[in-house]
């Protein structure tokens, strides 16, 4: 009896048995959707999460000015200026890199905003930032425009305003734009409005004032103001020349002496974006644990139903040893047996995993996934499963004596 002939003669056993072979497969079935379902919820996640931060720039690094963290070897770390908004303009001048370069200051987190008799709590955000903030922020305009360059540069009193300031200050059948809010009783000229975002890394964008830069400067007159200076690298390959580059020129700018340490620092803003993918690393180990036990629970009970056919068959294998069949051909047999089953669960696993998973990415709006590397993983881990829990009762079949076995009624 020959590899094909021991294949066809597995496939007629398990359709002979169908039910009971379904319901073996359908044990498989569940372990492996539990493990392709998670892995793929996973991989949508994570593919969701890295076009969030592409977005909100992700190929981006920021420059502060170097902060004290204490004291060392009993003497307290020196005190560096701030980075003044006169430098911070000279670097968006000189810097070269092909790269974009956003400017902004926090002006306030508590301002009240009125419009004729309305007005909103004392819990708004007032930011000044260049035309190029609300961009890099990944900030998207419901309606109207961002401020140009020209109203940057001069200084304009205009605005761009969070929809839920929008909703709080008009009624839905006003429009917002070319209207006149108050912020601090100076006027600004609203000409933008904010698509709903939730909360970021600033607060809510929700209820946040975004004027130019050079106008929060004329709001905060005599208050020294931390400007906060955000380059996106529009090619990521380019990263570490252009943080290089912006190295250089703040030392220049700031005046930083050869052979001294820098009085700022350069960073990637690719920390959250880091986090959050070493929590999807750990959730993906989770599912993989998951899916094991799963399976573990899977394979005993295949390996109790091959025990039970075997033990069903005993006559019909002392018929074959009989008519000449090795003990070797009796085991691959019923391991032939046992793998074709795990494969019958682990297709339905599959597609029913694929199911599960993409319908949690759906409702994260997240795209459809195809996780190729989890359906080869799965098939192998069929084949694993299905010796595992064959190689047992295979064996024990192959080494029944043929007499005792054809005794066996």
């Amino acid at each position: 009896m020959n590899l094909v002939e021991n294949i066809k003669e597995g496939i007629r056993s398990i359709n002979a048995n169908l039910l009971r072979s379904v319901l073996t497969a359908l044990i498989v079935a569940i372990g492996i959707a539990s493990l392709v379902g998670i892995l793929t919820a996973i991989d949508g996640i994570q593919s969701s999460i890295t076009d969030s931060f592409s977005s909100l720039g992700a190929n981006s690094f920021n420059i502060s000015v170097k902060r004290p963290r204490g004291r060392f070897q009993g003497q307290a770390e020196r005190v560096y200026p701030p980075i003044t908004y006169k430098q911070s303009v000279r670097f968006a001048d000189k810097f070269n890199a092909n790269a974009q370069v956003s400017l902004s200051s926090f002006i306030t987190q508590i301002a009240e905003v009125k419009r004729l008799s309305e007005k909103t709590n004392p819990n708004i955000s007032v930011v000044g930032g260049n035309m190029n903030y609300i961009y890099q922020e990944g900030l998207d305009i419901e309606k109207g425009r961002n401020f140009s360059e020209i109203e940057d540069k001069y200084g304009s009193n205009v605005a761009v305003i969070g929809i839920g300031i929008a909703k709080k200050l008009f009624k839905k059948d006003e429009d917002p734009l070319g209207e006149e809010i108050s912020v601090w009783g100076i006027r600004f000229r609203v000409v933008g409005v904010l698509s709903e975002q939730g909360a970021m890394d600033g607060g809510s964008s929700d209820d946040r004032v975004i004027i130019p830069l050079t106008s929060g400067r004329a709001m905060a007159a005599g208050r020294r103001l931390t400007i906060d200076i955000d380059v996106l690298v529009n090619n990521s390959i380019t990263m570490d020349e252009a943080m290089g580059e912006a190295q250089g020129l703040m030392r220049i700018i700031r005046h930083d002496k050869i052979g001294e340490p820098e009085s700022f620092i350069v960073e990637r803003s690719e920390s959250l974006a880091e986090t959050l993918g070493d929590i999807t690393g750990y959730l993906r180990i989770g599912g993989v644990g998951i899916g094991i036990i799963t399976l573990l629970g899977a394979s005993i009970g295949l390996m109790n139903i091959m025990m039970v056919s075997v033990t069903e068959r005993t006559r019909e294998i002392g018929i074959r040893k009989a008519l000449g069949a090795t003990p070797n051909r009796i085991r691959q047999q019923f391991l032939i047996e046992a793998i074709v089953v795990t494969q019958m669960g682990g297709v339905a696993g599959i597609i029913l995993g694929m199911a599960l998973g993409n319908m949690v990415t759906y409702f994260m709006e997240a795209s459809f996934i195809i996780p190729w590397l989890w359906i080869f993983v799965s098939f192998l881990i069929g084949i694993v499963v299905g010796v595992g829990s064959g190689y047992y009762p295979a064996k024990k079949a192959s080494k029944l004596d043929p007499i005792e076995s054809l005794r066996f009624e």
